[in-house]
C-alpha cells in the first residue's frame, strides 16, 4: 500500500485543495496496513477512526471518494444515505450495505483469481479450439499402436497449432459448446431486505438446477474469450474466493455514506423526518461493529472503515443522534473554491474540463485553444455566479463551459473551420448577455 504522502500526491492529480481532508483519508487507509502488522490480541482491539467531511456541493467529496477506490486495493463502496429508510418503512435497509460491499469484495477476488489462471486458461482454450479444428477422430488406430499415424498427427497438429497462435484462424467460424445458467422468474415482494432474500433464493434454486447446454457457432477470435471464461471458472477455487472476501471485507472493508446530511433532521416531527432519525438509530450498530447476514455467511462490521460526507445546508452536525457523532470522531472541514482554485480546476488534474473539451472537437479534427486569459475570465465569472446565486462549487464550471462552448459543439464539423480560439473578450461576449439578467441567469448558469 502507498505511504500517506503518496497517496496524497495521487489525489493531487485529480482534486485541486482540500489538504486537511486528503491527509485525513490518507491516514486511514494507511493506518488498515498498519493494524495488519500488529500481532496478538492488541489487533483486534484497534478500531478505524471514522471520517466525516463537511462541506458545501461541488468542492470535491465525491471526487475524493471516486479516487480512494481506485487507489485502495481494498473493498470499497459508495452509498447515497438518503436512498435508505428506517425498519418497517419501504425502502432499502441499512445491511443491504455490509451485503454490496460483500458482493463486491467477492468480485474483486475472483478478478484476481482470474488473472493468475489466465495463463493456464488461454492455454486450455487454444487446446480446445484445436481439438474442433483439428478433430482427433482415429483413437482406434491409435490404440493399434500405429506410431507412424501417432507422429503424422502430433505434426499436424504442432503445424495447425502454430497458424492459430500467428492468428490465421481467427475469422474461420467455429461451433463450441456452451453452457447457460437457468433463467429463474421470480419476484418477491416484502418488507426490507426482501430483494436480497429473493437473490438468495434464486441463487439456490440455480445451483440446484442443471446447465443447459447448446451449440453455438462464433468466429475463433470471440470463441477463445468464452473459451477462457469457462476453463478459469473450472480453475478457480469458489470457497477460497468467499473466504479471503470474507477477511479482506472484514478487515479492509470501506464504505463512503455520501449525502449523509440527507438523513439528519432539524427537529421536524412530520414528513420524511420521523423515518430521519431511524434511519441514523439503524446506521449506529453496524458503523459501531456487528454481525451482518449475508449469502457468504455472517461478516463483523468492527474493523470496516466509514467515511461519511455531507453538505450540511440546512442541519448540522450537531443534529445527528449523540451515538453516531461519536462514531465519527475525525471531522474534516473543507474549503471554499476560490477563482485561483477554479483556474486550476481548469488546467492541472489529469481530467481537466478544459482537456475534456478538447478532445471532444479534436474527435471532428477542431483545435480548441484557450489563452490564459480566458481561463481567468472563466474562474472569475464562476466565483461571481456562486457569491450572487447558490454557491455550487466546482460543478458551476460545468454549466459556464457547456453555456460558452455551445455553438461550436453544436455547428461542427463544418468545412473551413479548423481552430476557434477562446479568448477572455469571446468569454465575456458569450456570457455578459446572462450574467446581466439575473432571472436568466439563475436557470442557465
Amino acid at each position: 500500500l502507498m505511504t500517506p504522502r503518496q497517496i496524497v500526491n495521487e489525489l493531487d492529480r485529480y482534486i485541486i485543495g482540500q489538504e486537511n481532508a486528503k491527509k485525513a483519508v490518507a491516514i486511514a487507509l494507511r493506518n488498515r496496513w498498519r493494524r495488519r502488522q500488529i500481532k496478538g490480541k492488541l489487533r483486534k482491539e484497534i478500531m478505524p477512526n471514522n471520517i466525516i467531511m463537511i462541506g458545501s456541493t461541488g468542492v470535491g467529496k465525491t471526487e475524493i471518494a471516486r479516487r480512494i477506490s481506485a487507489l485502495a486495493s481494498a473493498p470499497f463502496i459508495k452509498v447515497e444515505a438518503s436512498k435508505f429508510t428506517e425498519v418497517g418503512y419501504v425502502g432499502r435497509d441499512v445491511e443491504s450495505i455490509i451485503r454490496d460491499l460483500m458482493d463486491t469484495s467477492v468480485a474483486l477476488v475472483e478478478r484476481e483469481k482470474y488473472e493468475e489462471v489466465m495463463d493456464l486458461a488461454e492455454y486450455l482454450a487454444n487446446e480446445r479450439i484445436l481439438d474442433i479444428l483439428f478433430p482427433n477422430n482415429d483413437k482406434k488406430d491409435q490404440k493399434s499402436g500405429s506410431e507412424e499415424l501417432k507422429a503424422r498427427q502430433e505434426r499436424t497438429r504442432k503445424r495447425i497449432r502454430k497458424k492459430l497462435e500467428n492468428g490465421d484462424f481467427e475469422d474461420k467460424i467455429i461451433e463450441i459448446e456452451t453452457s447457460d445458467d437457468p433463467t429463474i422468474g421470480m419476484q418477491v415482494i416484502g418488507p426490507m431486505g426482501m430483494e436480497d432474500i429473493g437473490m438468495n433464493i434464486k441463487d439456490m434454486l440455480s445451483g440446484s438446477l442443471p446447465k443447459s447446454k447448446r451449440l453455438k457457432k462464433m468466429k475463433v477470435a470471440d470463441a477463445r474469450e468464452v473459451l477462457i471464461d469457462s476453463e478459469a471458472s473450472k480453475l478457480i477455487d469458489q470457497d477460497e474466493v468467499v473466504r479471503i472476501a470474507k477477511e479482506r471485507t472484514e478487515n479492509d472493508g470501506i464504505v463512503f455514506l455520501d449525502e449523509i446530511d440527507k438523513v439528519v433532521g432539524n427537529n421536524s416531527i412530520s414528513g420524511p423526518d420521523v423515518s430521519r432519525e431511524g434511519v441514523q438509530r439503524d446506521l449506529l450498530p453496524i458503523i459501531e461493529g456487528s454481525n451482518v447476514n449475508t449469502k457468504y455467511g455472517v461478516i463483523a462490521t468492527d474493523h470496516i472503515l466509514f467515511i461519511a460526507a455531507g453538505a450540511f445546508h440546512v442541519s448540522t452536525p450537531s443534529d445527528m443522534i449523540p451515538e453516531l457523532q461519536g462514531r465519527f470522531p475525525i471531522r474534516v472541514e473543507m474549503e471554499k473554491l476560490t477563482t485561483d482554485d477554479f483556474v486550476k480546476i481548469l488546467t492541472h488534474p489529469k481530467s481537466a474540463l478544459i482537456k475534456q473539451y478538447t478532445a471532444l472537437l479534436s474527435a471532428e479534427n477542431v483545435e480548441l485553444d484557450f489563452n490564459s486569459a480566458s481561463i481567468r475570465a472563466i474562474a472569475q465569472i464562476a466565483s461571481d455566479v456562486n457569491a450572487k446565486m447558490e454557491n455550487i462549487g466546482a460543478r458551476r464550471l460545468h454549466t459556464i463551459m457547456t453555456t460558452l462552448l455551445e455553438k461550436p459543439l453544436f455547428e461542427h464539423p463544418k468545412k473551413g473551420e479548423k481552430k476557434i480560439k477562446i479568448t477572455a473578450k469571446v468569454v465575456k461576449e458569450s456570457l455578459n448577455g446572462i450574467l446581466e439578467d439575473q432571472d436568466l441567469s439563475r436557470y442557465i448558469l
